[in-house]
């Protein structure tokens, strides 16, 4: 059946537009304008009073580890992964992002192909959740950040080719890149610099060949700039981007995904997550910041993207991330743009991430006006995928 938003004030992924009307059928937004004139078919549906409330995209998550659950020890829970365990897991934090108003996630990195198989299930209607952009393994130098948790070790441009290719024979939607080193890897320093300048060459020009989106773990100085120059399509973490890169990025269309989320939660449970990462999140945390602003005030566009699955940081957490977005210096509508418009460019899903016509219905309804106040989006009251009332009612 047929649903008519009334009345409400939508977020259309760029801006607002006050007393609009939002006519879905058959799963996606058939007609978008003022209230006053809804058509003829908006009669025969299911009417949703959006009188004081705001209607947005349904929120994308563009940085998540379906199969981890945010504990203390993150090395602990991926040695005792299995396949089953990572299906069943994500299954569970898959409705976690669902109940709240995330319908479109990436994973950026798990133990196998399992999560593309995932995204394949939940779009034949065969399991439930936001659907999935899928990268695989990421991919990392031999003793890199993230060997033996969610990434496969490769060496040498061809070497990384080879392992783009086995990544899109297992169904990956995307490709990330570990660049430097990281905060829940023992050993090896958050500015250390990994893959070289040829082998990142390699994985993006082999990742676009297949028309895939690329995203680079990084968080040193040396390591952003490398894998920005490379081309690839998302800097993660860049805690380091320097003024220079940030006019780069800006240039480049290079996307910023902060994770502004897994540092806070580290660093905010110092006594039961392992030292070595919150000494390393501590000595990082302040410079992200500080990247986060320089590149806003550049011009850089931003993506959400949680990290989910790292310590204390469950999934479900991308209005969290929003918020946090906006206590670092964005306002409330850039941090909406960032988790719907931006987000579904990044992740080259041209039929999401916007109220328009002709769009999939994904969308949020919200008690308040997130620009106004955005911790609204903390509390969704009504989320549709695909049309589909999946919290809520009608």
């Amino acid at each position: 059946m047929a649903t008519y938003f009334a009345n409400v004030a939508v977020f259309d992924g760029r801006t607002v537009r006050p007393r609009a009307g939002v006519l879905v059928a058959n799963g996606t937004i058939s007609w978008v304008g003022p209230h006053a004139r809804a058509p003829r078919d908006a009669r025969a549906a299911a009417e949703v009073d959006g009188s004081g409330k705001t209607l947005t995209p349904g929120l994308i998550d563009a940085h998540v580890h379906l199969c981890f659950d945010g504990s203390a020890d993150f090395g602990k829970e991926a040695r005792e992964l299995t396949e089953t365990r990572a299906v069943l897991k994500a299954l569970r934090n898959g409705r976690r992002h669902l109940e709240r108003g995330v319908t479109t996630v990436r994973d950026l990195g798990g133990p196998s192909s399992y999560a593309c198989e995932l995204g394949v299930a939940v779009e034949e209607g065969l399991a439930e959740g936001p659907r999935i952009v899928a990268s695989g393994r990421a991919l990392t130098i031999t003793g890199g950040h993230g060997h033996g948790l969610f990434a496969l070790e490769v060496d040498g441009p061809e070497g990384v080719r080879r392992a783009v290719r086995e990544e899109m024979r297992g169904g990956a939607r995307s490709i990330k890149v570990i660049a430097t080193g990281g905060v829940l890897t023992p050993g090896i320093s958050v500015d250390f610099t990994a893959f070289t300048a040829q082998e990142l060459q390699a994985a993006v020009d082999e990742a676009h060949a297949w028309d895939r989106p690329i995203a680079a773990h990084a968080i040193g100085k040396t390591g952003i700039e490398n894998a920005v120059r490379a081309g690839v399509d998302s800097v993660e973490h860049g805690s380091q981007i320097t003024p220079e890169v940030a006019r780069l990025m800006r240039e480049r269309g290079t996307f910023h995904v902060p994770t502004i989320s897994a540092l806070t939660e580290i660093v905010q449970h110092p006594d039961e997550i392992p030292s070595y990462a919150v000494e390393k999140a501590r000595l990082i945390i302040s410079e992200a910041r500080d990247s986060f602003r320089r590149a806003a005030r550049a011009g850089v566009r931003h993506a959400c993207g949680t990290d989910a699955g790292t310590p204390f940081n469950p999934h479900g957490n991308a209005p969290l991330e929003m918020v946090r977005m906006v206590a670092w210096g964005l306002t409330p509508l850039k941090a909406l743009q960032a988790a719907t418009s931006n987000a579904a460019d990044l992740l080259r899903l041209p039929s999401v991430g916007r109220v328009e016509e002709g769009k999939i219905a994904d969308l949020v309804l919200y008690d308040h006006d997130p620009i106004e106040e955005i911790e609204a989006v903390l509390k969704p009251a009504l989320v549709m995928k695909s049309g589909d009332v999946v919290v809520g009612a009608v």
